[in-house]
């Protein structure tokens, strides 16, 4: 019986789709604008790879594959598993998938296999920005964020732990290889000198083989130490007293502190300042232009801190762009004179905070006056930043880069890395970092041919 109070409702009904596609979405959704995008990419080497195939089952075309994956992380849902699901219950993935329903491993095995071929098209999509008119190069503001690696920081283990566990498992298998000595005569005793002898107990199997990982993983320590000290492994050559360098010089060893992860060896423990806590990850980069928040240049690294990063991020960004910006904005964190001389012989204006401010702190009085003519560029600087004019120049950092880290981190909720090593997540954040300007370039009403 139909309530005349209520719309009709028969979970029953037989409907029938439209039989073309496009009108299963509007026109403007985020899903024919990622495709549109992906249809102006050169994906020849992609598909070359596949050149050598020669019958057995067709896979899934490469265009389909991109788009699903653009989209996924576009709409903060990079898992394989999750991909695969949406194709089945979600219209955006169903329509970009043409139907197919691509099973996790294959997107997964995609992804990895073609992810420094996916890295390369960030230079594409920052081309179609730049056509579009949303690349200015007035202001370009950097900044890092601390993104979780794929692993736990309770599978690390600490240099000064790492003897002490050592010899304890040492004892351990000490022990077990007493007991099944014990075990082999008793048995021998028993059934005669029939046994083999030579199989391992499992348990014993087990903690030679952490011995062993944690023997490779305190020696892969020693190593960084010393690539970081600036001396090599080996340095037994004789020194002009004599004697020997090496036999007279101190061993160069890691803090006992010094963290060294299992799962995922490459990644590092960092403060996280937004949790105040320390999280095993990568210290992720970007380089925005302040009018678009368009992401120029990004890159990862292990460092904690940023002050290392200032020169690859502006040397990207000049690769990317085949353009210098007139000014080039960071916080404190990248502060250093050998950056700011870096960025004035470079032909930007640098404009680097110096030192940290509270929020409620009173900015100091403008300097009266020329700036001296022989002043350097650190306090050229400076100076600038001292003037309202530099102070509001400065303000546009707040209001570019910042933002656009919360996107990606708060709207897309992209916390944590899904694939493991630098390199891999090198390859990741820039499909993260790629897939944030196609959005921009979305939201800005735009036709992918509209007119610089």
């Amino acid at each position: 019986m139909k309530d005349h109070r209520f719309k009709s409702y028969d979970p029953d009904q037989l409907l029938l789709l439209p039989p073309d596609m496009k009108d299963w979405l509007p026109e403007n959704h985020l899903a024919w604008f990622v495709s549109d995008v992906v249809d102006q990419l050169d994906l020849s080497d992609i598909i070359r790879e596949y050149g050598h195939l020669k019958g057995g089952r067709p896979g899934f075309h490469p265009l389909m594959m991109i788009k699903l994956l653009f989209y996924a992380y576009c709409v903060g849902v990079p898992s394989s598993r999750q991909i695969e699901k949406k194709t089945y219950e979600d219209v955006a993935f169903r329509v970009l998938a043409a139907g197919y329903h691509p099973d996790h491993s294959a997107i997964a095995k995609f992804r990895k296999r073609h992810m420094d071929d996916l890295r390369i098209t960030f230079i594409e999509v920052l081309i179609l920005a730049e056509q579009m008119g949303l690349v200015k190069m007035g202001h370009v503001a950097l900044d890092g964020t601390k993104i979780k690696a794929n692993a736990s920081k309770h599978k690390a283990m600490s240099y000064g732990r790492m003897d002490q566990r050592i010899r304890e498992l040492k004892a351990e298998v000490d022990a077990l290889m007493a007991r099944a000595q014990s075990t082999d005569e008793a048995e021998d005793k028993k059934y005669g000198k029939d046994k083999r002898g030579d199989e391992l107990p499992s348990e014993l199997a087990f903690k030679q083989s952490r011995i062993e990982k944690i023997q490779a993983a305190k020696a892969e320590l020693e190593m960084r130490k010393q690539q970081e000290s600036g001396r090599p492994e080996n340095d037994d050559h004789d020194d002009p007293s004599g004697g020997s360098a090496a036999s007279d010089a101190v061993p160069v060893k890691p803090d006992p502190k010094t963290q060294y992860n299992f799962t995922d060896p490459e990644s590092r423990i960092m403060p996280d300042n937004a949790s105040k806590s320390f999280e095993q990850a990568y210290n992720a980069q970007i380089a925005v232009d302040c009018d678009s928040q368009i992401i120029l240049a990004c890159g990862v690294c292990q460092s904690t801190n940023d002050k290392h990063q200032f020169i690859p991020l502006f040397e990207e960004i000049e690769a990317n762009t085949g353009q210098i910006p007139d000014k080039t904005l960071a916080d404190a964190g990248y502060y250093t004179a050998e950056n700011v001389a870096f960025a004035a012989r470079n032909w930007t204006e640098p404009l680097i905070a110096w030192k940290r401010t509270k929020h409620s702190e009173k900015p100091p009085d403008s300097p009266r006056g020329r700036i001296p003519h022989g002043a350097g560029p650190v306090e050229r600087m400076r100076r600038r930043l001292q003037t309202l004019t530099g102070r509001r120049a400065y303000a546009k950092r707040k209001q570019s880069v910042e933002p656009a880290i919360g996107q990606i981190k708060e709207i897309r909720g992209f916390r944590r890395f899904l694939l493991r090593g630098l390199s891999n997540v090198q390859a990741e954040w820039s499909l993260i970092c790629l897939t944030h300007n196609i959005l921009k370039l979305w939201k800005s009403g735009r036709g992918l041919h509209s007119p610089a």
